[in-house]
């Protein structure tokens, strides 16, 4: 299948970005069927946003 570069508008900020051919590529080989609908900073926001990245508020030495 023939690949070509795909102009998607973010669902999130609104701004337009580019899915490459490349990145459409990879979607294939891992089975994805869907177009991302978050631009790349807006994936990454939601990702940390997910798994609650606090940038090490908290040690194990913090313990008392």
């Amino acid at each position: 299948m023939s690949f070509s570069d795909k102009s998607i508008q973010c669902s999130d900020c609104r701004t337009t970005f580019t899915f490459s051919a490349s990145e459409q590529q990879f979607y294939e080989s891992k089975g994805f069927t869907n177009e991302p609908k978050r631009c790349p900073q807006c994936r990454q926001a939601k990702k940390q946003q997910r798994t609650g990245s606090s940038s090490g508020s908290y040690s194990y030495n913090d313990r008392s």
